[in-house]
């Protein structure tokens, strides 16, 4: 498992508001389109220097796919990055906090110590 690559796309994907529509509307393409082209890019660099290994696993893959927030958090990917970005794409559907409350709902059942978020 790459928590790394996931923590890199939902990194990437929040920053980019016409991302985070492709996203909302088209997980499954937008996923694939990220593996396939943005996936060994190097992370923040400019300079077109790439790798050629990075793949997510199919639990990682699916996740991402279902927007399912408390898989990738088993996963291991970073409920921060998670967070922002998953605000981005739902907190317009609900009223004020509402999404973020569920949210942390949904994570309720767990106990420390929590997954390892580290990359």
């Amino acid at each position: 498992m790459s928590k790394y690559l996931v923590d890199k796309f939902l990194y990437t994907v929040d920053r980019d508001p016409d991302l985070v529509e492709r996203y909302r509307t088209a997980p499954r393409e937008t996923v694939e389109w990220w593996e396939q082209s943005r996936a060994n890019e190097v992370l923040n660099c400019h300079s077109g220097e790439a790798s050629t290994w990075l793949r997510f696993t199919d639990s990682e893959r699916a996740a991402l796919i279902d927007h399912d927030h408390v898989a990738l958090f088993e996963l291991g990917a970073h409920p921060f990055l998670t967070l922002t970005l998953f605000i981005a794409m739902f907190e317009r559907d609900h009223g004020p906090l509402e999404y973020q409350k569920a949210y942390g709902a949904r994570l309720a059942h767990f106990s420390m110590p929590y997954p390892d978020i580290a990359t």
